[in-house]
């Protein structure tokens, strides 16, 4: 089952205007480089059938005044199969997006590589890997939207490939097309719904507010940019603080305790009041790509002032190994785009679960620190509750972290500082002072720049 609706007619749902490109017409011997017997006829009557030569679609759009290269795969034709011509049309939009360094959108429809063609189709995914790799390195945004079906090697490249994935209510999205895989699959796993709940997809988007998300994310990643070039980050402004629910503090903490009790104040604003009162428009970024979502962590492109800066805010629980491998995805976007980046600390702790360790959150953390510590863009950090051991640490920048006065950094919470001291409960608050946490002692110790 397809979702019915032709590459041109997509492509004009999403498009204010089109020009359609044409790679050099490649001759292929009679039935196919296979000599599959009906081949030519075949693809005959699925050419008067569509009125396309091939499966693929592309060319230059515009939306919103943004120009783009779009490609759209035609299901009518042999099921949006990839062959030896359709990866000519797939390079050759990869590389009109790099030389005119605009992003690429696929509309991605496709029943996977062209059996008629064998190994010669299947070998094409190595050509949309390639053209993939060389798009990244020249810092051109790709969004792909998954319509139904998008399964087989057309998932696995160009829409598993791309650094932003939209996908329509209810579309086939899986490796495995429905007549290949085991016939008793959970059926929930190949849908677009559950690939965004395994953390493979950014948001599913209803078909008629499409045109819009596309034109937010135009809007944000749609401009010429420079490579990023290796530089010392400037000096960068950290957001202000909204106002609480509660009663703003009016000082900073007098005590290591009254610190940790004022980060621990269900009053005091969280991520999501910093980035609402920072940002004009927010486009979220979702999953680790390796099976796993975080709720505790909002990730994405925001934008304020018409520039896009990429964020990654904690919501003030325990980071799982899946929210630290989205942070780092979303920073080496942020890196290959050339945007800055702002990152807002607020978690108790990395979880140490048993779940956790088996999904590997030591890996997952050194894979923060490692996207941070290599990033050529500005990071800048925020620290707006608790910053609870490595695992606020990994997504902090070095020399160029901030920190509000309902903020504390810490080695160890108290408490367990006490526990392994073998100190009583009680003395918790003692050992808080010890560990010299307050927003003021971060400062006097270097740890932060200055309290915002």
């Amino acid at each position: 089952m397809s979702d019915g609706v032709a590459a041109r007619a997509v492509i004009s749902s999403v498009t204010d205007g089109f020009t359609e490109h044409t790679p050099p017409w490649r001759p292929i011997p009679p039935d196919g480089p296979l000599s599959w017997e009906g081949y030519d006829a075949t693809r005959a009557r699925a050419a008067a059938r569509t009125g396309e030569e091939e499966s693929v679609v592309y060319g230059v759009g515009s939306l919103g005044g943004r120009a783009f290269v779009v490609l759209a795969f035609e299901f009518g034709f042999l099921g949006g199969s990839l062959g030896e011509r359709t990866g000519d049309r797939l390079e050759a939009a990869y590389r009109l997006a790099r030389e005119r360094r605009v992003p690429l959108v696929s509309l991605v429809a496709t029943g996977g590589s062209r059996m008629q063609e064998g190994m010669a189709a299947l070998t094409q995914l190595q050509r949309v890997a390639r053209a993939s790799v060389l798009l990244r390195e020249a810092g051109v945004a790709h969004i792909a939207v998954l319509r139904d079906p998008t399964t087989g090697g057309g998932w696995a490249t160009v829409g598993a490939g791309a650094d932003v994935i939209l996908a329509l209510p209810g579309a086939q999205v899986g490796f495995a097309g429905s007549r290949v895989r085991p016939p008793d699959a959970d059926p929930a796993a190949y849908t677009a719904e559950g690939q965004l709940a395994a953390g493979h997809v950014d948001a599913v988007v209803p078909a008629d507010g499409l045109r819009g998300t596309l034109a937010r994310w135009l809007a944000a990643l749609g401009g010429p940019r420079p490579a990023p070039e290796p530089a010392p980050p400037p000096e960068a402004r950290a957001p202000a603080a909204p106002s609480a629910a509660g009663p703003a503090p009016a000082s900073l903490p007098e005590s290591g305790w009254e610190a940790v009790r004022r980060a621990r104040d269900p009053r005091r604003p969280r991520a999501r009041a910093y980035l609402d009162a920072y940002f004009a428009d927010r486009l979220p970024l979702s999953g680790d790509r390796c099976g796993g979502t975080d709720p505790g962590l909002l990730c994405g492109i925001g934008v304020r002032d018409g520039r896009a800066i990429a964020y990654v805010a904690q919501c003030g629980t325990a980071t799982r190994p899946a929210g630290y491998r989205t942070a780092a995805r979303v920073i080496r976007l942020a890196d290959r785009l050339g945007l800055p980046v702002l990152t807002l600390v607020d978690t108790p702790g990395a979880a140490n679960d048993a779940e956790a360790e088996r999904a590997g959150a030591g890996a997952a953390i050194a894979e923060a620190f490692a996207a941070v510590a290599s990033a050529r863009v500005p990071v800048t950090t925020l620290l707006i509750g608790e910053g609870g051991s490595g695992g606020a640490l990994a997504l902090a920048a070095p020399d160029n972290t901030w920190a509000t006065p309902d903020g504390y950094f810490s080695v160890i919470a108290p408490e367990l500082a006490a526990a392994i001291l073998k100190r009583p409960r009680d003395q918790a608050p003692r050992t808080a002072e010890q560990l010299r946490l307050r927003p003021q002692d971060l400062v006097e110790l270097g740890v932060v720049r200055g309290i915002v």
